[in-house]
């Protein structure tokens, strides 16, 4: 079973939590897209959407998928999306794709964050996969400094703009082993929108993609 076939086999069990009437948040990324592809085929079934992304809302709206915004949509009762790593305590580092304030905003205004993704994706430590970091433009420098206090790598994603009009900093070389208190250091300095560190606001459901089908830890 290829990496893709395994996202798809995550995406298709995360069906199961979506109930009549509810209104979905979307993440973004490549798992989040089977997710929504998938969807569509029930789509009959809920309210509508929120979208984490630009490009997800695009994606759900090609399906003819209702997107709402998030402050008409209220309290949401279900978010569902990717992730780069995740811990077996559920914590997780997300934002590869650039759309970490947005996913960590829809999980904060979630009452159940379902995360899916491939068993790769499961980890004793974060920090092998690069953190990202969402930094108004004015503070790189200073926050690039900060970064190497803790003994990371930053490296400025070239190219790169957010939704939100802001620059990503990927943190090389962190070994995160407690991820509450380093997303907490990293919120607390000026000019991070925010880390993408999920420890805060966990996954409360993670469905892995695996050659024998899907496995769920919770």
């Amino acid at each position: 079973m290829t990496q893709d076939e395994m996202k798809k086999a995550a995406a298709e069990a995360a069906l199961e939590y979506v109930e009549s009437g509810m209104i979905v948040g979307i993440g973004t990324g490549s798992t989040a897209n089977h997710f929504i592809d998938l969807l569509a085929g029930v789509k009959g079934k809920i309210d509508g959407t929120v979208a984490s992304s630009i490009a997800s809302a695009e994606r759900l709206e090609s399906h003819g998928i209702p997107v709402m915004d998030l402050n008409e949509a209220g309290q949401l009762s279900l978010y569902v999306d990717g992730a780069d790593e995740s811990d077996k305590h559920l914590n997780l580092i997300k934002g590869g794709g650039g759309a970490l304030t947005r996913e960590k905003i829809v999980a904060g205004a979630s009452d159940k964050f379902v995360c899916i993704a491939d068993e790769t994706k499961l980890v004793d430590i974060l920090g092998k996969f690069p953190l990202p970091v969402e930094v108004i433009p004015m503070a790189r420098s200073y926050i690039a400094r900060e970064i190497v206090k803790l003994g990371g790598q930053p490296e400025l994603r070239e190219g790169f703009t957010t939704d939100n009009g802001n620059i990503i900093l990927d943190v090389h070389n962190l070994e995160i082993m407690e991820p509450v208190k380093m997303e907490d250091h990293f919120n607390s300095l000026p000019g991070v929108v925010t880390v993408g560190i999920f420890a805060r606001r966990p996954a409360d459901v993670l469905i892995l993609g695996t050659p024998d089908g899907a496995r769920v830890i919770s």
